[in-house]
């Protein structure tokens, strides 16, 4: 895996750093909890329906959020491929997402830090968001899932003993 360039946007360096750190948290906490065979909680959301469609949702939302980012920034699409399909997805699951991180680590580099903070542009969900507040957004997602397994693995009172 390549190592995250120098950004003209340091804020910028730092949150896509951080979405690849915690991203990578989230999958190897989806794995402990792939192998206890932790249930979801029952749900009409197709995204909550298994363990894999869990993994599938928080990998084509980073897809998305780089997506997004360009086409606001008028960047070039960073022609970020679809994650694997949900049967196909525990097996093919680690090339995936160094592909995905690989993708996110030079769409920004030249982007100048004024261009982060405004305007503010509508997500695909309704919600106006500059683009770091998106970046932001993105970092949380995998966090947000990593808690919810790590509630359903019993293991908020110690987060620690999940890295082990």
């Amino acid at each position: 895996m390549d190592e995250i360039p120098e950004f003209k946007y340091r804020g910028a360096r730092a949150l896509v750093t951080l979405h690849e750190e915690y991203l990578w948290s989230f999958v190897e906490m989806w794995r402990q909890a792939h192998l206890l065979e932790i249930s979801l909680p029952e749900t009409d959301d197709p995204d909550y329906r298994s363990m894999e469609s869990l993994l599938l949702h928080v990998l084509k939302s980073a897809r998305g959020y780089m997506i997004w980012i360009c086409e606001q920034l008028d960047l070039p699409d960073p022609e970020i491929h679809p994650p694997p399909v949900t049967e196909e997805i525990e097996e093919k699951i680690e090339g995936y997402i160094e592909y995905l991180l690989d993708c996110w680590r030079s769409p920004l580099v030249d982007v100048e830090e004024e261009r982060f903070s405004r305007p503010e542009y509508v997500s695909n969900w309704g919600i106006r968001y500059c683009i770091d507040a998106m970046l932001e957004h993105a970092v949380m997602h995998p966090i947000r899932h990593l808690f919810q397994l790590m509630e359903l693995m019993g293991k908020e009172e110690n987060p620690d003993s999940s890295f082990d």
